[in-house]
């Protein structure tokens, strides 16, 4: 399933617009202010898929039967880009368990590129959900590459995956590559991909414009 907020009006479009637009982007906190309040909807959202129970509460005059989350969801990223819609995950999933991954474009003169993964930290997700931010689906290569190495080691019980803008290649990518208990929701979707794998209209390099630019070997 794949969910685009920008297929309806609301405030997402605003904050998406505001992403693109090179007038703004100068701005980092507002840059990464927008990606975490998109991710704070998102999480709105999709908290609305999972499973509560009837909980006794305690107030100060009396008792009240409450539906509370069964049980937290995982948040996962990927290290740095997906830090601000990490931090809007947590904003709302406050007592959620985290997981940290670190994969990312290893590029060569020629100008192709391989998906180095060297890190990951996180608990054991066996029967659990987990939550991916990661701001750009572009080829999609990076998201394959960690939901496989996670599958590979436990055995999750739902994948949602949450960008700012996704493109319909990488989208097409992971609905191959990764089974059907993954869900997709982006703030909007491209078309189009660059020789060199960067989404257009797309807005550029998120771990950039949010963190400032960065020298790779």
């Amino acid at each position: 399933m794949v969910i685009n907020l920008s297929s309806n009006n609301s405030l997402v479009n605003t904050w998406v617009s505001e992403l693109r637009d090179v007038n703004v982007q100068n701005d980092r906190m507002r840059f990464r202010r927008n990606l975490e309040r998109i991710a704070e909807v998102m999480a709105y959202e999709i908290s609305k898929q999972f499973q509560y129970q009837e909980t006794e509460i305690q107030t100060p005059l009396g008792l009240h039967n409450s539906n509370v989350l069964k049980q937290q969801p995982v948040l996962a990223t990927i290290l740095r880009a997906g830090l601000p819609m990490h931090n809007g995950m947590l904003n709302y999933f406050d007592k959620a368990d985290n997981a940290f991954i670190s994969a990312y474009r290893m590029h060569h003169r020629d100008g192709s590129f391989e998906i180095n993964l060297e890190y990951v930290s996180c608990p054991s997700l066996n029967g659990r959900t987990i939550i991916i931010s990661d701001p750009m689906l572009a080829t999609g290569a990076s998201l394959v590459k960690t939901i496989a190495i996670l599958q590979s080691k436990w055995s999750i019980e739902k994948i949602y995956v949450v960008c700012a803008i996704a493109s319909t290649v990488g989208i097409e990518f992971i609905k191959r590559e990764c089974g059907n208990n993954i869900e997709i929701w982006c703030g909007d979707i491209d078309d189009e991909l660059t020789a060199k794998g960067y989404i257009v209209p797309g807005l550029g390099d998120a771990g950039d414009l949010a963190f400032g630019t960065k020298a790779q070997s």
